[in-house]
């Protein structure tokens, strides 16, 4: 279903001579890895999330941001606008009631979190951060968050 959804919103950002972000490679994601435990209190990223950067490093598509390998970590010094996974949640983590949460991305109405209390993925109202939606896991967030933003 999300390579689906991924092909669907290729085409559109084709429409307007843009495309897709590379995937990330394994190195880099494993250098990735190692750098968001050692800043985040040694989270694991979910298995579903690591797919979703092997397929495209980042998403940013009709008002909707899904975060990537920051470019500091990214061996060739991508031209690509790669919004990072670790950049974005040190900032939102300068609030301290958001440090209950693992950030993956955000709209202009939510962010699209893991709360790491209730260990379950979340939608919050940006920026009330009242939870609009509930997830069983990281895929039916993300496929929920890009189907919303397709039609």
């Amino acid at each position: 279903m999300l390579e689906k959804l991924l092909l669907e919103i290729e085409k559109v950002e084709e429409k307007y001579g843009s495309k897709l972000n590379k995937p990330a490679s394994n190195m880099e994601i494993n250098i990735f890895e190692k750098n968001v435990k050692d800043k985040f209190n040694n989270i694991m990223l979910p298995k579903q999330y690591i797919k979703f950067i092997k397929i495209v490093n980042g998403l940013d598509f009709n008002g909707l941001v899904i975060y990537g390998v920051d470019s500091c970590i990214l061996e060739d010094g991508t031209d690509e606008d790669v919004c990072g996974f670790i950049d974005t949640n040190e900032i939102w983590y300068e609030n301290g009631w958001q440090k209950q949460y693992i950030f993956f991305g955000d709209s202009d109405t939510g962010w699209y979190c893991f709360d790491l209390y209730k260990e379950m993925y979340v939608e919050l109202d940006k920026p009330s951060g009242v939870v609009m939606n509930t997830y069983c896991d990281f895929n039916s967030m993300l496929e929920d968050v890009l189907k919303s933003r397709i039609n």
